[in-house]
């Protein structure tokens, strides 16, 4: 073998980790392999097939939600803004504005002690939540959606693997994994994305001729620059689009197939988009980012500083109304168990009140929920103190929330991924999975 040829050329970083792996292993290689099986052995394996990842950015105020505390006065006396109900989980309660979602709660499991360490950055705790590390200045991380995509691809031919309702964002990104493994962005629920459509104009012999010189250009380019690895992943990702435009996937937007009633119970536009989801679902999509970020509703959507308080409780009674269709419709399609539900945001508020009636923000302890995906649910995971801001028992890691996910759709948290320097990256941070919700 030449020592020259570049492809007998070890990259120096795995041969320096496979070898600090073979020194660590030498003292008793037996006892540590055994050790090892046991770890893989006891790591849950659920059977989720989709996720659907509800995001509310802002930050939510989770005592104003899933986690409501003693009530305030909306000046001086801190605590939640309303009334608290009762749920379909005994003892467990959650504000007056999710009456629907408490009927139904058995079907979700609340995380009340979700946690991390940015505070005051929107943009640094949105990547926190999207790809469970902090940001980093030499590796682009990917987003949980990303990595889904990369590890379970889609479940049928023409159908993408990943799609996010809402504008597209560098957090919810492919990072080193390339841009096949990238997301198809939705901005028009009705219609579908435009891109994906064929002009009136153009007629399919002319589409095809199209297609066919691109596809000559595009073999002559990729073929000049083989060793170029965004350049293959750019013309994969261009040969998937071209799939989607042919098969059934855009038959997914015709909402108006669906019955009247159906729409008007999931409501307005934020509850068409996961009525959306679930016909995503049912064509064969492995995860959608469902964006609630309607901020006319209120003028801040859920970065409720000040003035954008006084109209929360509208977008919470749309996220009630949506979510508990969504939970309802999915069961009844058979899909519950199948579909894990996510419901995310950057971080928390805390209990006391601004100025104006409204709240800062607050990461080190708020809320996540799960509902269906084969989870134990009927339950709430955590406890926080009185007040909402310090947590009591069971603290759960940004990295612990995605390695729960990941395990609920069969991937293992801990394998590693290789980013461009060949750099081992495992998929969480030393994420551990909620446990109780795989017994």
């Amino acid at each position: 073998m030449n020592p020259l040829d570049p492809s007998a050329v070890v990259s120096r970083r795995r041969f320096l980790a496979q070898a600090g792996a073979a020194v660590s292993l030498a003292p008793s290689l037996a006892s540590s392999l055994g050790a090892a099986e046991v770890a893989k052995a006891a790591l849950p394996k659920g059977k989720a097939e989709h996720c659907i990842f509800v995001w509310l950015g802002g930050g939510a105020s989770h005592v104003d939600t899933f986690d409501p505390k003693r009530m305030g006065d909306g000046k001086k006396v801190a605590g939640s803004a309303y009334p608290s109900i009762d749920t379909a989980i005994p003892g467990v309660k959650v504000t007056e504005h999710l009456k629907n979602c408490a009927g139904v709660l058995d079907r979700f499991a609340l995380v009340r002690t979700l946690n991390h360490d940015v505070i005051d950055e929107h943009a640094a705790a949105v990547n926190r939540l999207h790809t469970g590390r902090p940001t980093s200045g030499s590796v682009i991380y990917p987003s949980i959606g990303s990595i889904v995509a990369h590890e379970r691809g889609s479940l049928a031919e023409g159908v993408p693997a990943y799609v996010v309702m809402g504008y597209p964002n560098v957090t919810r990104g492919p990072g080193f994994l390339g841009a096949r493994h990238g997301y198809l962005y939705l901005t028009d629920t009705d219609a579908g994305p435009a891109g994906l459509r064929r002009p009136e104009d153009l007629d399919p012999r002319r589409a095809a001729n199209r297609e066919k010189l691109l596809g000559t250009l595009r073999e002559d380019y990729v073929g000049g620059r083989g060793g170029d690895k965004p350049v293959r992943d750019y013309d994969a990702a261009m040969g998937e689009s071209f799939k989607l435009g042919k098969g059934d996937f855009m038959k997914a937007f015709q909402l108006d197939r669906e019955p009247a009633s159906l729409r008007q119970a999931y409501g307005g536009e934020f509850g068409q988009r996961c009525l959306l989801a679930r016909r995503l679902v049912q064509t064969g999509v492995r995860f959608m980012e469902v964006a609630f970020n309607l901020n006319f509703l209120n003028g801040t959507g859920w970065d409720t500083h000040n003035e954008g308080h006084k109209n929360q409780h509208l977008l919470i009674r749309d996220l009630d109304q949506a979510l508990a269709t969504l939970v309802i419709d999915l069961e009844k399609n058979k899909l519950l168990d199948k579909t894990l539900i996510v419901v995310a945001t950057e971080f928390g508020r805390p209990p006391e009140f601004d100025g104006q009636g409204g709240r800062g923000h607050q990461s080190k302890t708020f809320s996540g929920v799960f509902a269906g995906g084969g989870l134990k649910t009927g339950q709430a995971i955590g406890t926080t103190d009185d007040l909402g801001k310090t947590i009591v028992d069971r603290p759960v890691s940004v990295p612990d929330f995605h390695a729960t996910i990941h395990c609920a759709l069969g991937i293992n948290p801990s394998k590693s991924l290789y980013d461009d320097q060949d750099r081992p990256v495992p998929i969480t941070d030393r994420g551990s999975p909620i446990a109780s919700l795989f017994a």
